[in-house]
């Protein structure tokens, strides 16, 4: 069994993913030298989609590294007031028939990921844009209004 931590252990907004195929691709590549199933490898793209989170004093920025996929191939929502989804899919390459593969370790399905956003995210400024294969999503926050601490004179 295979748990792949995607961030720190303190990071309540990681995501674990499990993936029972896992030990078993090592003994299947090294020793027989196949690809992986299509459920197997739908498995791999998801867990294979890297992505960066930090935080600035202006916004929460996201990075994936995303080569060789089209804006047109990706979609970027915000779905129940907070919760920031990456979706899409990396397209199979073309065989032709006289084609023999030697090895297939570039993973190709459909892919997603989620995150709940902290609640001074403007889920309503949000802005992505696709370069040199690298997806930047950027969540603006919004000012935290320090509240006024009052005392209060305590007669008698």
């Amino acid at each position: 069994m295979s748990i792949i931590r995607r961030s720190s252990v303190f990071d309540p907004f990681s995501l674990d993913l499990w993936d029972p195929f896992d030990s078993f691709q090592g003994l299947f590549n090294n020793a027989l030298s196949v690809p992986r199933s299509n459920f197997a490898s739908d498995t791999a793209a998801i867990a294979n989609t890297r992505i960066d989170w930090k935080e600035t004093p202006e916004a929460h920025v996201f990075k994936a590294d995303l080569p060789g996929v089209k804006k047109e191939e990706v979609k970027v929502e915000v779905e129940d007031g907070r919760v920031l989804k990456i979706s899409g899919e990396r397209s199979k390459e073309h065989e032709e028939k006289n084609d023999k593969w030697h090895r297939v370790e570039r993973s190709s399905g459909k892919f997603l990921r989620s995150f709940r956003l902290p609640e001074n995210a403007k889920v309503d400024q949000v802005k992505a844009s696709i370069e040199n294969g690298v997806l930047t999503i950027t969540v603006p926050k919004e000012e935290i209004k320090k509240t006024e601490v009052k005392a209060i004179d305590i007669s008698g």
